[in-house]
């Protein structure tokens, strides 16, 4: 009887015990719940006639080691997830007409890819599609086709060398170790900035410079192809001009630098069969890597609209051809709107005159 008793005992305290246990995760619940409705009141006061346009460059298969916080394609499927069920995310060509007729909804936001990788293709196309969401990709055409970026040119020499270590002080880059992928990474970011702003043609000889020195093979197939570029529409994608060979524009030659303009353009039109009308800067800092005179020739190549580095978001009363662009890149999705909150709330956006 004892027995019987105390098993009764036992099974009425922790039918108790689950009883409580659920009250306080049905409690927990709702106060997840009442601070979502709150949050999300707050992102859609801060976003009225505001639009945020996010930027990405590539969406990765896997992790890699050199650039860990490189999104990956299940990173950027939850990412999406999570942004189809708090913005309204609109093709940036539609959400400029909108942007100046006023008719913008809140939480209005874009999302645009720069130079033209083939992983925006193979991984984040299909993942685009699967969440029913439009992108726009802007592409350096002078990279089509099996070429390789300058950046990627010295990423690729540090990540594939077997050396352990890299002297490269006869091109004026210093000595190198490279025991580790920490090592590499520093390497390759002291590359990167003391030939960024060299002139283009410098810059993509220095880049092959340090390649040689490396005793490396360039990987194929970075870059997405022409027939890929056509194949992006039937993803929804937009295409826009990003410069055919990604020049510092404020450190080019006037004539250079509309040549570099108008000609992606053209050949973008060739490969598509239609006018483009969307224009990124490349590396797209106001007055660092663009000037006035640039924002004119994409006027005059007849753009639209075109798109910055600047962070903050877009109002009716911004420059549609220096549109502001950032990325929130967090893994849990509050940080993420967070980071959103921030931005729409910057002050007047950097541009030139």
């Amino acid at each position: 009887m004892c027995d019987g008793w105390a098993r009764r005992s036992s099974r009425n305290k922790a039918i108790v015990r689950d009883g409580a246990s659920r009250k306080r995760s049905g409690s927990r619940s709702a106060k997840t719940r009442e601070v979502c409705v709150i949050w999300r009141s707050a992102l859609s006061f801060a976003s009225r006639n505001r639009l945020s346009i996010l930027i990405l460059h590539r969406v990765l298969p896997k992790g890699d080691p050199l650039f860990p916080n490189e999104p990956v394609a299940t990173e950027f499927d939850e990412l999406l997830r999570h942004i189809k069920s708090t913005y309204n995310v609109l093709r940036l060509s539609d959400a400029i007409e909108r942007l100046q007729a006023g008719s913008l909804p809140r939480r209005a936001l874009s999302i645009s890819f720069d130079d033209g990788y083939a992983d925006n293709l193979s991984v984040a196309a299909p993942i685009l599609r699967t969440h029913g969401l439009p992108a726009t990709l802007f592409i350096t055409t002078g990279y089509l086709d099996g070429g390789s970026m300058w950046n990627d040119v010295v990423i690729e020499a540090f990540r594939g060398t077997k050396r352990s270590q890299m002297d490269l002080t006869h091109i004026g880059l210093g000595i190198h170790p490279l025991a580790s992928i920490d090592d590499r990474r520093v390497a390759i970011e002291r590359v990167l900035g003391h030939i960024k702003y060299l002139p283009r043609q410098e810059r993509e000889q220095r880049a092959q410079d340090v390649l040689h020195a490396a005793g490396v093979t360039l990987p194929a197939g970075q870059m997405l192809s022409r027939d890929s570029v056509r194949e992006l529409l039937d993803f929804g994608f937009e295409i826009g001009a990003h410069t055919v060979s990604h020049p510092i524009l404020a450190k080019t030659p006037a004539n250079e630098a509309w040549h570099e303009i108008v000609e992606s353009k053209r050949q973008l039109e060739e490969i598509l069969g239609r006018t483009v009308q969307l224009f990124a800067y490349p590396n797209g800092k106001p007055q660092e890597d663009y000037v006035g005179e640039h924002v004119r020739m994409v006027r005059e190549a007849g753009f639209r609209g075109a798109v910055s580095t600047a962070s903050g978001a877009a109002s009716p009363a911004s420059d549609v051809l220096q549109l502001p662009r950032f990325m929130p890149w967090h893994r849990r999705p509050f940080k993420f709107d967070l980071l959103m909150v921030r931005n729409l709330q910057q002050g007047c956006e950097r541009t030139v005159a």
